[in-house]
């Protein structure tokens, strides 16, 4: 068995939208998936909860409310530990394998330190995933069934919706460890929005997801320590009228990260973002257009 079996019943990600796209703005949960396969959970060393140290739980579920205002949504089933998306095709952590990786592997990249590469050598606060190697074929598998189909499904509706509206935004969806704080001030945000520092969209759309959140009385950061993946960094290309924000969600907000259940406050903050999506749908043509754009 290899990982396209992994998938045969429940598909690895799927694209929620509602009849017609109304909005010019396509959202993506790339870490949210929850669907873990038995092959790849005989493979770990870590139990049930230990293996989802690394997902955004329920992130899909806090932006649903972007679905029915016409906005299509690409989320994934996978999980997180299992493939990340938000990486390089190709960021392989040599250590990991039993055969030497491809030449045109990335392995040196600061991620593939970290233990956070294209498959993950870790999860969670430094914890290990597997007990030994795994074979190469097993991370060459898992990039061409699921790595490569979700770029090119994420690709076709960025495409579409360029070609519909003259442009497109791209709201890619995260969480954070209720641990994180912001320098040595010691302060929590609630929220950091990513733009690359200010190379992935206008400055109009990171200014005004700044200050909706802020208005909604939420501390708001902005590119630290988070500033966009992989996702972030490749779509943003807002010379080309193709804009990219990445939003990280303080998971202490919305849920217990020990249990991985929903808290009180997911109602509440489920609908704020409803209400922000909605008012940053609603932003001018122009804030997109007309002003000087970061250059490729």
């Amino acid at each position: 068995m290899t990982a396209a079996s992994d998938f045969a019943a429940t598909p690895p990600f799927a694209t929620r939208c509602a009849a017609e796209q109304r909005v010019p703005f396509v959202f993506n949960s790339p870490h949210s998936g929850r669907f873990y396969p038995e092959r790849f959970l005989a493979m770990t060393r870590l139990d049930a909860n230990g293996i989802r140290r690394s997902e955004d739980c329920y992130v899909d579920e806090l932006f649903a409310g972007a679905v029915a205002l016409g906005a299509p949504m690409l989320a994934a089933n996978f999980p997180r530990a299992y493939l990340d998306v938000n990486r390089e095709p190709w960021e392989l952590d040599p250590r990991m394998f039993a055969e030497p990786v491809p030449p045109y592997a990335n392995t040196r990249s600061a991620r593939v330190a970290g233990g956070l590469g294209t498959v993950p050598r870790l999860v969670g606060e430094g914890q290990e995933i597997y007990s030994g190697k795994l074979s190469l074929s097993e991370a060459m598998c898992r990039v061409e069934v699921v790595y490569k189909p979700y770029h090119e499904c994420l690709k076709h509706l960025l495409a579409e919706t360029h070609a519909a509206f003259g442009y497109a935004v791209l709201i890619d969806c995260h969480s954070m460890p209720a641990s994180v704080r912001l320098g040595d001030s010691g302060i929590r945000p609630d929220f950091i929005i990513g733009d690359r520092f200010g190379v992935a969209c206008s400055s109009a759309l990171s200014d005004a997801a700044i200050g909706l959140l802020t208005a909604m009385g939420y501390t708001v950061a902005h590119n630290k320590p988070y500033a966009g993946g992989f996702i972030t960094e490749h779509y943003g290309r807002p010379a080309k009228g193709l804009h990219a924000l990445q939003i990280e969600v303080n998971r202490g907000l919305y849920m217990n990260e020990k249990t991985f259940e929903k808290t009180s406050g997911f109602g509440a903050l489920a609908t704020d973002l409803a209400r922000f999506t909605a008012d940053i749908m609603a932003l001018p043509d122009y804030s997109f257009h007309g002003m000087p754009l970061a250059a490729e």
